[in-house]
């Protein structure tokens, strides 16, 4: 008998138990705090008295603190209400998320803006610490998403396709230690390593091919900054750093190395290559006047690494 993978089994079979025993118990929370908060609502006499006063809710909170404890308190049970409120028409909430990220999410006053961070949850696999991080960071105001006044929660039941806007922020922040020790070449070089790692943690279904990626037309050779391949969208991304602003040449450029790609490198089953040029400061004017809706243009903005004591 091997004993230790007699012992390793044992251990792999008690961490799989776990973890759906973890797994049906947040379901059941979720489905319970769910049929609490539409209880509520018509305990209440329906949603639109419901928005008025919370004389009911104060009063039961207070019995059922003392029977069941502090997470039945006055602050639990208005989330529980909004969490019904807010997954009604779509059935039950997700159970890709535990009721710590539902905790932190409804206390988010604007709905698209909630909305949007519940979908990012969900896409991206956000830890809630991961989520905290994210909306302390104002994922939602530097989303690039054209339509921030509409945004619908996405269900199960929904077959989503994203687009590379709704995976963009703008701008984007790049933690780095001393910008000023660092001279031109190797601040692109250091910013380009950094943005690799971002596109990939994403959780949208980004992988990496190469940085400084080498393509020859005739008998010259030129250099993609960053190429990317995005398994939802179906297609490469060129991405090019500029440590400066934009200016009109960089969207010939970038249309060029977008048409290589699309020529000699994608396949018949690929989608079109889109490109993000990643630009010191927005020129407003420029932008304008990207015709092709391929190419993306957003910032970047230097954060200094903060020692934590």
């Amino acid at each position: 008998m091997n004993y230790y993978n007699e012992i390793k089994s044992l251990i792999e079979n008690k961490e799989i138990s776990s973890r759906v025993r973890n797994l049906e118990e947040n379901n059941e929370t979720l489905k319970t705090y769910f049929e609490i908060g539409k209880l509520l609502i018509e305990a209440q006499g329906g949603e639109a008295r419901a928005r008025y006063g919370d004389g009911l809710i104060k009063e039961w909170s207070k019995r059922l603190v003392i029977e069941y404890g502090k997470g039945y308190d006055i602050s639990n049970l208005k989330r529980m209400r909004k969490l019904y409120l807010t997954f009604q028409k779509g059935g039950t909430p997700s159970h890709q998320l535990t009721w710590s990220h539902y905790y932190k999410l409804l206390s988010i006053k604007n709905k698209n803006e909630m909305n949007y961070y519940i979908n990012l949850a969900i896409n991206q696999r956000l830890s809630v610490r991961q989520l905290r991080d994210a909306i302390k960071e104002k994922s939602f105001e530097r989303s690039t998403i054209k339509d921030k006044d509409n945004i619908k929660l996405i269900t199960e039941e929904v077959n989503y396709k994203p687009t590379l806007s709704d995976m963009l922020k703008d701008p984007i922040i790049i933690n780095v230690d001393n910008q000023d020790r660092l001279s031109e070449k190797a601040l692109k070089k250091y910013i380009l390593n950094q943005l690799k790692h971002i596109f990939l943690e994403l959780g949208y279904g980004f992988s990496y091919v190469g940085d400084e990626y080498k393509i020859k037309v005739g008998n010259k050779n030129y250099y993609i900054d960053l190429l990317l391949y995005n398994i939802k969208l179906n297609n490469y991304i060129v991405t090019e750093l500029k440590t400066r602003p934009l200016l009109p040449k960089d969207i010939g450029q970038i249309e060029f190395y977008m048409n290589y790609i699309d020529e000699n490198v994608k396949e018949k089953f690929n989608n079109k290559t889109e490109g993000i040029i990643i630009c010191k400061e927005n020129n407003k004017f420029i932008c304008r006047y990207v015709s092709n809706k391929n190419i993306k243009v957003v910032n970047y903005l230097l954060k200094e690494k903060v020692e934590i004591k």
